[in-house]
């Protein structure tokens, strides 16, 4: 009989294992499982990071057209934070400026109704 090189026990002199502690009874090294990468064809396809500049022409289209600038707001706010926020704010001015604007028009048609 031999003993385990780990633990002790009492095993078969041609035991691999102990059936103890589970430990290998050879001299090599225990092998580590290889990690095998799949072929091409099994990988996902790398997209590539989208490009967020937060371009001006964002804030125009969201400055003239501002419940577009608004829908590019609530679409890119995760995946484009820096062009998401030039849309937000430019649709945000585009809707302060037509406030304003009817605002002013209404003021000037009650001045010209009442004189």
């Amino acid at each position: 009989m031999a003993y385990c090189k780990h633990c002790g026990a009492e095993i078969n002199d041609d035991a691999a294992f102990c059936p103890k502690c589970g430990q290998a009874q050879s001299e090599t090294a225990p092998q580590q499982p290889q990690q095998q990468t799949p072929p091409n064809w099994q990988q996902p396809p790398q997209t590539p990071a989208p490009v967020d500049s937060g371009s001006i022409g964002w804030g125009v289209l969201g400055f003239c057209i501002p419940i577009v600038g608004l829908i590019l707001f609530l679409v890119w706010k995760d995946q484009k934070p820096k062009t998401a926020k030039v849309a937000g704010i430019g649709a945000l001015i585009g809707v302060a400026v037509i406030i304003i604007y009817y605002i002013i028009v209404i003021a000037l048609g009650a001045l010209l109704a009442f004189a």
